[in-house]
């Protein structure tokens, strides 16, 4: 096995070190991990979303996946057709479905720009914006396990603010992730001063060890059948192996999010936080969520058809492979349950896409409307302001126009035949309606329904045609209703449920009243998600 950095030795943190990061695991534990479970309800459920990571990469990359991966997808209960079925695929909304069974039209998450970003609930020590759950909606898996049982804890940690805090809601419990300065830290929504045990893990500056190491590839060049020299990729430069970190250790810290190596030292904190909070030891059910953000950033910069992404999924293989046995080290893993999905999937770059199957690539381009909206609005005395489109969500200050003596309805409907010309566009939708629609059949529509909340100011809505992009993006990416964006995957594994694939229709939604029922916990309102009664095992 190649390795993972060629510089200091200190720079070599990965499988070894996360697999020894706590306690070193035995055939012992792994003989654990046969045993039927001995109580009915687990002591701590491992919730895992890796950001950005497709359903089909499973399939692509399986013969490769000897780790974690490989190990939840080959023994878990394995939902084929999962999908987050909301319109606007992004980190934030998708993150707010995982625990809490509800859509974003009810988590109230419907946009990372709408998320967790708060001025009034800064960050212990700096290194990045205020975050907070102000936004969110409703309550969460944790909630419903300390209603049960107030014992219950959670923790949950990420490199991503919005995909550390939205998986709990709106829950004072133990939320982490990393700060552009290279420390997990929190912000004042959750404490005043970092514990002593977060504060001795970002003592060993691991990330600034990394100045001057290198990514290369973790397997034999022949083990990859992408090509390592595409143009469309990271922007245009550097887009071949090797990756050098930067040599300055502050730089290498803040760009440390970049590189593989950052979910590895994300499972090595939230080990470190599972030791410390004694999460798991019971009688009460707690949570260790974690969100792995490397295979976003790679797949941003590098695309999903590159072959870093294929490198990272590899890596993220192993890593999961050392994560899982060191908590079965640390916990009974007949007591323990695994989930995993992902918050969203990502597109290829049109271009890329138009060459391999001989089409024409398309980026939609709604600047020219908006302009010709703007002036139009101020040759008829309007603020130019009462208009705005973003995320595909058009929303107009209807009062405003009326001043001006305008029809907003008409001023709606001519926008709306305007952006329906767009090359690129697939469709325009008026929010009025999405109500009439069907969204048994229709996906696209079904998908806006369960983004947008009843007192959401949408007017219409925008849908890209499919493996379309906006104009001016230069780097891979997602966000759109169609389901290469929607398709992740959905997974359950420990002696609860039944292995196997299944191949019935599934959202993100009905992952957590799954885990409520395996918990013996009822949810406080009402869920868009189901339980999937049909793989547990029964009693």
């Amino acid at each position: 096995m190649h390795s993972f950095v060629r510089g200091p030795r200190a720079a070599t943190l990965g499988v070894v070190a996360l697999a020894a990061a706590c306690v070193g695991w035995s055939t012992t534990a792994r003989a654990q991990r046969q045993r039927p479970a001995t109580a009915s309800a687990p002591s701590l459920i491992v919730f895992i979303t890796v950001d950005q990571m497709r359903a089909d990469y499973f399939e692509r990359f399986l013969p490769q996946l000897s780790g974690g991966l490989g190990r939840l997808y080959r023994g878990g209960a394995v939902f084929t057709e999962a999908y987050q079925d909301h319109a606007i695929t992004e980190t934030a909304p998708g993150h707010s479905v995982t625990m809490s069974g509800r859509f974003p039209e009810h988590t109230g998450i419907v946009a990372n720009v709408l998320g967790v970003g708060d001025r009034h609930a800064p960050l212990i020590g700096g290194g990045g914006p205020g975050a907070s759950p102000f936004r969110f909606r409703g309550s969460t898996l944790i909630d419903w396990l300390r209603i049960k049982d107030p014992r219950s804890r959670a923790l949950s940690v990420s490199r991503k603010d919005r995909g550390a805090i939205l998986p709990l809601g709106r829950a004072h419990e133990s939320v982490y992730w990393y700060a552009t300065d290279g420390r997990f830290t929190t912000s004042s929504y959750y404490a005043d001063t970092l514990p002593a045990w977060v504060t001795r893990f970002n003592a060993r500056k691991s990330a600034q060890r990394y100045a001057g190491a290198v990514w290369n590839p973790l397997l034999p060049p022949s083990s990859y059948v992408e090509l390592d020299s595409v143009p469309q990729e990271n922007f245009g430069s550097g887009v071949t192996f090797p990756h050098g970190y930067p040599t300055d250790s502050a730089q290498a810290a803040r760009l440390f999010t970049e590189y593989p190596a950052m979910d590895s030292l994300t499972a090595q904190f939230a080990l470190a936080g599972l030791d410390a909070l004694a999460l798991g030891r019971g009688p009460q059910t707690d949570i260790l969520a974690v969100s792995f953000s490397t295979t976003d950033a790679v797949g941003h910069r590098f695309g999903p058809d590159s072959r870093e992404l294929h490198d990272q999924i590899v890596r993220l293989d192993r890593y999961l492979g050392a994560f899982i046995d060191s908590i079965y080290a640390l916990r009974d893993s007949s007591r323990v349950a695994f989930a995993l999905t992902a918050d969203h999937g990502v597109a290829p770059y049109p271009e890329l896409r138009a060459s391999r199957e001989h089409a024409t690539a398309q980026r939609a381009d709604l600047e020219p409307v908006m302009a010709r909206v703007r002036a139009q609005l101020h040759a008829a005395g309007a603020d130019t302001t009462a208009v705005q489109l973003e995320e595909g969500i058009l929303t107009m200050d209807r009062d405003a126009l009326a001043r001006a003596k305008l029809r907003p309805d008409s001023v709606l409907d001519a926008i709306a035949a305007a952006l329906r010309q767009v090359p690129g566009v697939a469709r325009v939708d008026l929010v009025r309606d999405l109500a009439r629609a069907d969204t048994t059949r229709d996906a696209v529509a079904r998908r806006w329904v369960h983004m947008l909340p009843a007192d959401s100011p949408a007017e219409l809505v925008v849908s890209l045609a499919p493996y379309a992009y906006y104009a001016g993006v230069s780097m891979a990416t997602h966000g759109s209703p169609n389901d290469y964006d929607a398709h992740v995957p959905e997974i359950f594994y420990g002696p609860w449920f039944v292995p196997g694939k299944y191949s019935q229709r599934s959202t993100v939604a009905d992952m957590a009243p799954t885990l409520a029922a395996i918990a013996e916990v009822r949810p406080t309102e009402r869920l868009d998600g189901r339980a999937h009664r049909e793989i547990l095992r029964k009693p």
